[in-house]
């Protein structure tokens, strides 16, 4: 596409606007939109006008722009997100049932951790994650999952940068999380408690596609003090039955 003049491409600025809207931030003025992505008033007001006719974006009756029903149309169709959730999903009802908690399912995606799926039951205890919504790697059973089992520079990349502490037992040491790591990919699971939270325990396997790679990770959400070996055999057994799926898939 066309670039303007401070260089974008429509594409970038396309993308800029969609960004603006989040999992808090779900209604704005296009004045909004267009202070959050650094777009000038007239072309943020352009741009929110052709996407709500095209259907990426709506408007309502007092002006306000939300995410279009289009955009979740057309990301659903034939996305491995959609794919790996149909796959996944018997077999997070089954933990669900079982564990009664919370059960997640995350993926790798741009350097951190994307939840694209997830179960809770009404009593379950303190969970800040949420259907796309995202996480630091280093930040969540999850992530550590993803990244122990990431490529190694993946790995380096982000114990070379800041490790910021979500509650005060994340990890942020980049050597105690190296070794971390190192036994997450010996023991194909980790518990680690109050990464998060410090009410909580994350428990989380990895899930393998069709070639032995890991594509995902699956997890649980635990009050602190609950034991975590049958959580560790109910994920160990789901996260099996997914392969199995997502190779039946193929």
């Amino acid at each position: 596409m066309a670039n303007s003049r401070s260089g974008e491409t429509v594409t970038e600025r396309v993308v800029r606007v969609l960004e603006t809207f989040n999992a808090d931030r779900t209604v704005q003025t296009a004045a909004e939109i267009g202070r959050r992505a650094m777009l000038p008033p007239s072309t943020a007001h352009r741009m929110v006008a052709e996407l709500v006719e095209c259907g990426l974006l709506d408007r309502d009756e007092e002006q306000r722009v939300r995410l279009g029903m289009r955009l979740w149309e057309l990301a659903l169709r034939g996305s491995r997100a959609l794919r790996l959730r149909q796959a996944a999903l018997p077999f997070m009802e089954r933990v669900q049932a079982r564990l009664r908690e919370h059960t997640q399912l995350a993926v790798l995606e741009n350097d951190e951790t994307l939840f694209i799926e997830r179960l809770s039951h009404g009593r379950a205890g303190a969970n800040i994650t949420r259907i796309a919504g995202r996480l630091p790697l280093h930040a969540s059973s999850s992530g550590l999952v993803l990244l122990a089992h990431g490529p190694e520079e993946l790995r380096e990349r982000i114990l070379m940068g800041r490790l910021e502490a979500v509650s005060p037992e994340t990890v942020t040491d980049p050597k105690q999380l190296r070794r971390l790591l190192a036994r997450i990919r010996h023991d194909g699971v980790v518990v680690a408690p109050g990464t998060i939270e410090t009410v909580s325990t994350g428990v989380a396997v990895p899930v393998r596609g069709g070639r032995g790679e890991v594509i995902a990770a699956l997890s649980v959400v635990l009050p602190r003090d609950t034991p975590t070996g049958g959580a560790v055999k109910e994920l160990r057994a789901a996260a099996a039955g997914i392969s199995t799926a997502i190779a039946a898939q193929s």
